[in-house]
């Protein structure tokens, strides 16, 4: 128990000094926006290309591994979808409380836990994972959201298709993904300088976002349907994993190092893009803020009981 926590509990006490930070005035919103703006616009994007870009995606890129957790990732979008849908929330809400329940906080969360758990060896599966899940995730969330809004509006499938391609190609994340598909499949040309300014610029990646986090969180506060913030919050840190845990361990018998990264990465809670999704489209703003602040919160608890499993 006490070495669980030992990998759970510094990465969320830079959380907690981030919210605590903001809370106390000692650092401004202004400037976690700014912070934020740095970790996922600049370093972020910096750290997926510089880990993409070494990964060996032969080896990575198991089949049995992504339909493990993406399993999981589109079951809570149906599920989110269609429970919304039964509780009354019109089409809009129900994407976006379907996207909360699907986007799980792969990078800023999943990265450092596995990494305090089993050591940065151990990530080449998160970083398989991860390259693919923003354009993909963002892919469905996006086209469920232009379809529902275009309903009974008649726009064509050309302008819904160039929506969807602009929001997805103005992703910093997505760019730093694909930086890095393009180092790895040219043979890693860059010159070593590069690669250590990278590796400054990556190192900071993590613990910004993490204390800028926490500033954001302090923002969301906790209100909305009851119902539906559980719903999301169920699926995401407890449905997600389960189902991951039982098609990679009993349906695809993959390794113990591929079962960990999948398991813990779906155990993640929503991520903050999911309420920047909600409110790029004004739908279930305060249901997803809630969600990615309760979930954050409750997963503590869940994390730790998958290091139990997963030792």
């Amino acid at each position: 128990m006490n070495a669980a926590l030992d990998v759970i509990l510094p990465v969320f006490l830079v959380i907690a000094g981030g919210w605590l930070a903001a809370w106390r005035g000692i650092i401004s919103e202004t400037a976690i926006d700014g912070l934020m703006r740095f970790a996922q616009g600049i370093a972020v994007p910096v750290l997926l290309a510089q880990s993409i870009g070494k990964l060996d995606l032969g080896a990575s890129y198991d089949p049995g591994l992504f339909i493990s957790f993406y399993s999981g990732a589109f079951s809570g979008f149906g599920l989110g979808f269609l429970g919304a849908r039964l509780m009354g929330r019109p089409a809009t809400d129900a994407v976006a409380i379907g996207f909360a329940a699907m986007f799980s906080n792969s990078l800023l969360l999943g990265v450092p836990i596995t990494e305090r758990a089993y050591g940065a060896e151990a990530l080449s599966a998160n970083f398989a994972i991860i390259s693919i899940h923003s354009p993909l995730l963002y892919l469905i969330g996006i086209v469920a959201m232009e379809l529902a809004r275009s309903h009974g509006h008649g726009l064509p499938a050309s302008t819904i298709a160039r929506q969807v391609g602009r929001a997805i190609a103005t992703q910093p994340m997505v760019l730093g993904i694909a930086a890095g598909l393009i180092i790895n499949l040219t043979g890693n040309p860059l010159p070593g300088f590069v690669w250590d300014a990278m590796k400054i610029i990556a190192g900071a990646a993590i613990p910004c976002a993490l204390f800028g986090l926490g500033g954001v969180l302090l923002r969301l506060k906790p209100e909305g349907d009851g119902r539906v913030i559980a719903l999301v919050v169920t699926l995401s840190i407890l449905i997600h994993p389960a189902i991951t845990w039982a098609l990679a361990a009993h349906g695809f018998g993959l390794d113990i190092g591929q079962i960990r990264s999948a398991v813990i990465t779906a155990a993640m809670a929503p991520g903050v893009n999911a309420y920047l999704f909600a409110n790029t489209y004004g739908t279930a703003k305060r249901v997803a803020a809630s969600a990615v602040l309760i979930a954050t919160l409750a997963s503590v608890a869940t994390i730790w009981f998958w290091l139990q499993i997963l030792p």
